[in-house]
């Protein structure tokens, strides 16, 4: 580990502790298919009034004829250490898993696997062949919002944009570049990590001086009786209880076979309590079965609610067990990634400003103020990462931190593999699916809209968390006997892999529930009246060479934002570099963004500080009067409402560098807003505005007017838009939009 903390895979390899006590009866996941009805999670859940309830004992419901031939203590015990690393204060509460389907068991092996008689290991152990067709089913029926191309385009500046990994990276952005180079194509996928997904990535590391070792060490356990594992009597009374629960759950009748578990589970344990040779806590563990199975026939001749969550029998003692803790210059962890520390830095690309094409040799790289990781991956594959913990913002350039590079070998077609290669991070490798796109869409409506703290919105995150962990829970008992084959080492891969994949499908879940919260935090009565209102647009506008998501309260109010607006444009004025090499690349981009493409520095105001203040990841417009004279090289946007609808934008009515850094002393948290109608009345000599990464000067987000410095330059660039095919901007023709300080303001 990197920061030498707790990891997730740490946890998976400490042996059992206690299980959280559990409120008295499991609430239903709002219409949604639980565990107990063996629904897939993948439908559709309810508000946000939706309750979790805490974590039950996991036990598969095993019909009692066939309990003596399935080794249920076994699972119990890996899967109380697979809870370990998903228990603890912070955890969210799961549903009650005793609330199982009768017939609830791990999915046949594939084929192959069935006839080898040997446990299968890597990714084959865990896929079946129906989970194969799920996801092709899948990719059918929502496919990837931005699909990825094999190959990105040779040179192209701004790369191939595209949607991966849902919470994993702001805005689900990332984008593929392909460099030229004398050695081919240098493919490069560039994304900036979520700061909460940190955490993840740098589990997958093994970094110098902070390696993790396995040690032995006493800690006090509450555990079952030897006892009770023999005869099995808590998986008896547990599988009594699931089969009866979810007879109750649907106001039916017990079955015969309901009646039948419960009377095996009472016959064992009175076995028990009859035998002379029975000790006295023997004893106790045996009437407390007895004292939930009582309950149980009372259920089945009487009916009503669901039974409260029936807990194990359990004593506290104390054992040995393998923890691990961090030690200095170790060998690499099994499993992880090599990562050597160094001083940050850049990619230095060199635009051609004849060509356009933005080319790197694979090394040349510039210094920047920071820390960086440069990961080896295997067979060619390098990442470097700047991680947020290892960056101070008081002393380091804020807008690197969080920012990831892939780098595949040198040659054409990673595309694909630039996007799957994020798993080796222990990061969402996936495309987004227009159904998972909707939940960035909510959470960047959440934050432009100042939402984070609204009523019932805590609720319907912790319902989300909620959801997901149940789906690691519903995989986890689908893949029992599987990873019960599995050594330690592999157990912790797998889970993590198992994680990842519940992140991935139950998103559709967890965007009703936010969408919902969402609807109700902003006006509408439900999230179906939200998804059904005019300004509801949660797929991103992917034309030109940016992708940008909008805010409803926008889009759905655009005569009100008109209005504000009304006598006011957005205007940037170039800081150097000219507007031919500008349009030519056809994007006004950030200090950060132009670094990547090969621009060289000088072209903004104030880069170095902008990178200090965080703002060099955006670029930055002013609120004036529409009759103000600016003088050449100006763009201007005479309908604000064209930028207005993104969400990603900030300002200040005032000069402060673009800072989103807490630590800077720019940064004001009272001056600082997103909301359009204040940013509408900007009044400011240095008023700014900015917008994350930068503006397609070409596509829907082209100005009304760019004002040129000379004819020379107007007839410069018309000949360069002629040559391209470019005929109209917004709507209005080029020589329309292309003009002189002195015809436009004479």
């Amino acid at each position: 580990m990197g920061t030498g903390s707790k990891s997730s895979h740490q946890s998976y390899a400490v042996s059992p502790t206690a299980v959280a006590e559990s409120p008295a009866a499991p609430v239903e996941l709002g219409g949604a298919p639980t565990a107990s009805e063996g629904g897939e999670l993948a439908g559709t859940a309810g508000g946000a009034e939706i309750e979790m309830p805490e974590q039950p004992l996991l036990t598969p419901d095993v019909p009692a004829e066939s309990a003596d031939d399935v080794d249920l203590g076994v699972a119990d015990e890996l899967l109380k250490e697979i809870e370990v690393g998903q228990a603890g204060p912070g955890a969210s509460p799961e549903e009650d898993v005793q609330a199982a389907p009768d017939d609830l068991a791990p999915p046949a092996l594939k084929e192959e696997e069935q006839t080898s008689g040997e446990a299968p290991a890597g990714d084959e152990a865990l896929l079946t062949t129906e989970e194969a067709a799920n996801e092709e089913d899948e990719e059918e029926t929502d496919p990837a919002l931005t699909p990825v191309p094999a190959e990105p385009p040779v040179g192209q500046p701004t790369g191939a944009p595209i949607l991966v990994g849902g919470d994993d990276f702001i805005n689900s952005e990332a984008a593929l570049v392909a460099y030229d180079s004398a050695d081919g194509p240098r493919e490069v996928l560039l994304t900036h990590v979520a700061e909460e997904a940190e955490e993840k990535l740098l589990d997958a590391l093994s970094i110098p001086g902070t390696h993790m070792a396995e040690v032995e060490v006493e800690e006090e356990v509450k555990e079952r009786l030897t006892l009770d594992k023999d005869k099995k009597l808590g998986e008896l009374t547990s599988t009594a209880v699931a089969s009866v629960q979810h007879k109750l759950k649907n106001g039916l009748p017990a079955s015969e076979q309901s009646i039948a578990k419960q009377q095996a589970a009472v016959d064992a344990v009175h076995a028990v309590l009859n035998d002379p040779s029975t000790s006295d806590d023997e004893k106790t563990m045996a009437q407390h079965y007895m004292d939930q199975l009582d309950l149980v026939e009372d259920k089945i001749h009487n009916g009503g609610a669901p039974l409260p969550w029936m807990a194990p029998y359990e004593v506290t003692g104390t054992k040995m067990v393998t923890t691990q803790v961090p030690v200095s210059d170790g060998d690499p962890e099994p499993g992880t990634l090599p990562a050597a520390v160094r001083k940050a830095s850049r990619i230095k690309a060199t635009l051609d400003p004849e060509t356009g094409q933005s080319s790197w040799d694979g090394v040349t790289r510039s210094s920047a103020d920071g820390t960086e990781y440069e990961i080896d991956m295997g067979d060619g594959w390098k990442a470097v990462y700047r991680p947020y913990k290892e960056n101070d913002p008081s002393s380091t350039e804020y807008s690197l931190r969080g920012q990831l590079e892939v780098h595949a070998p040198p040659g054409a077609g990673h595309g694909k593999e630039l996007v799957e290669r994020l798993e080796q991070l222990h990061l969402m490798n996936k495309p987004v699916t227009a159904a998972e796109g909707e939940w960035t869409y909510l959470s960047n409506n959440i934050k432009a809209q100042g939402l984070d703290n609204a009523a019932g919105m805590k609720t319907a995150t912790e319902t989300a968390q909620g959801l997901q962990d149940l789906q690691v829970q519903e995989i986890v008992h689908q893949r029992m006997e599987t990873l019960m084959g599995l050594d330690s080492e592999a157990l912790q891969t797998q889970m993590k892999r198992i994680h990842l994949e519940a992140a991935h499908k139950v998103l559709p879940m967890k965007v009703e529930v936010m969408r919902d919260a969402v609807a109700k935090a902003s006006g509408f009565s439900s999230g179906a009246e939200l998804a059904a209102s005019p300004g509801y647009e949660p797929t991103p506008a992917t034309t030109g060479k940016w992708l940008s998501w909008s805010r409803f309260d926008v889009t759905g109010k655009q005569e009100e934002v008109t209005s504000a607006f009304k006598g006011r444009s957005l205007t940037h004025r170039l800081g150097g570099g000219g507007l031919a090499s500008l349009l030519g690349t056809g994007v006004l981009a950030s200090t950060e963004k132009r670094a990547l493409m090969g621009i060289g520095s000088g072209v903004g105001q104030s880069e170095e500080k902008d990178k200090m203040t965080g703002g060099a990841n955006s670029v930055f417009l002013r609120v004036q009067p529409s009759g103000s004279y600016l003088g050449g090289g100006t763009l201007i946007w005479d309908d604000p409402t064209v930028l207005m609808r993104r969400s990603d934008y900030y300002g200040y009515n005032g000069d402060h560098y673009g800072a989103i850094n807490p630590a800077h002393s720019e940064y004001s948290k009272k001056a600082i807003t997103r909301d359009p109608m204040k940013i509408a009345k900007f009044a400011g000599d240095s008023n700014e505005v900015m917008f994350r990464n930068g503006i397609d000067l070409l596509g829907a987000e082209a100005p009304s007017r760019i004002v040129c410095t000379s004819v020379g330059e107007r007839n410069t660039i018309l000949a360069s838009f002629s040559s391209r095919g470019i005929t109209e901007l917004g709507g209005k023709s080029v020589e329309d939009v292309l003009c002189l300080d002195d015809h436009y303001y004479s």
